[in-house]
């Protein structure tokens, strides 16, 4: 970890964004490239700062609220892990892409209610929001159904008020003990949102604790597959690859600003 790496300038601010084209046509897919390799800078520049390999981190694009025209400039571009937030939503897009994303991953970023973990299951291939011992329970329940074997990330609680999550390391490693002693449930690693405020301190504070717990994580249960440390978004990405994350979600940053239904 690297916490007295010094922060770049506006490192907290959004920055510009894919401009507002038609979704499909050769300049969105254009702009969405731009937009990724700018995104793609950023990570570098960050993982140079802090002594770590500019391949040590994933992108994911984040494509709720988006059209499947964003995925498919998005994966044009070299994504191939995607990020929504609600399963219906996921569901209709995604099945409109069928066979058309070899090498695609989708991935649930949002709370997970029990009675969508059967349709979850079968559509995503990692669930970054397990938040409960009960939802990790059904989703484990619904796999074994299904005869799947589902990656999870287990989402910690380290500073955003609004958000859920495990509370603290105690209830985590209770959970993850249970993941570890089923099938149908494959323990990646944590995920975690700093609180979205240009306090400094406040977000490293987050990102670290995330990243102590995954560091205990590895230790206690294995290292082997617990690979992924899931933190950073467009505007605190690059203190999240200074304390350790694998994976930093952006979607603002890639395809501007959503509109919220």
């Amino acid at each position: 970890m690297t916490g007295d790496v010094p922060v770049p300038a506006g490192a907290l601010a959004p920055r510009p964004s894919a401009p507002a084209l038609e979704p499909g046509s050769q300049e969105y897919m254009a702009a969405i490239a731009a937009a990724i390799a700018s995104v793609r800078q950023r990570m570098a520049a960050a993982c140079i700062r802090a002594g770590r390999p500019v391949d040590g981190v994933e992108l994911l694009a984040v494509t709720k609220f988006n059209p499947a025209a964003a995925v498919v400039a998005a994966y044009a571009a070299g994504i191939r892990s995607f990020g929504e937030n609600r399963v219906q939503e996921a569901d209709t897009k995604f099945a409109s892409l069928a066979g058309s994303l070899p090498g695609g991953r989708i991935h649930l970023l949002g709370h997970l209610q029990s009675n969508k973990a059967k349709k979850a299951v079968e559509l995503f291939d990692c669930i970054q929001s397990v938040d409960s011992a009960d939802i990790l329970d059904e989703i484990a329940k619904r796999a074994s159904a299904a005869g799947r074997v589902v990656d999870v990330l287990f989402e910690l609680h380290t500073g955003e008020e609004s958000k859920s999550g495990f509370a603290d390391e105690a209830t985590l490693f209770k959970a993850m003990e249970r993941a570890m002693a089923g099938g149908s449930v494959n323990p990646r690693g944590l995920m975690t949102m700093a609180p979205y405020c240009d306090d400094v301190a406040a977000i490293r504070s987050s990102f670290r604790t995330c990243a102590a717990a995954f560091a205990r994580a590895q230790a206690e249960f294995g290292s082997g597959s617990m690979d992924t440390l899931s933190m950073g978004m467009t505007n605190d990405l690059e203190l999240a690859i200074e304390e350790g994350s694998t994976m930093v979600r952006v979607g603002t940053a890639i395809f501007g600003q959503r509109v919220y239904p």
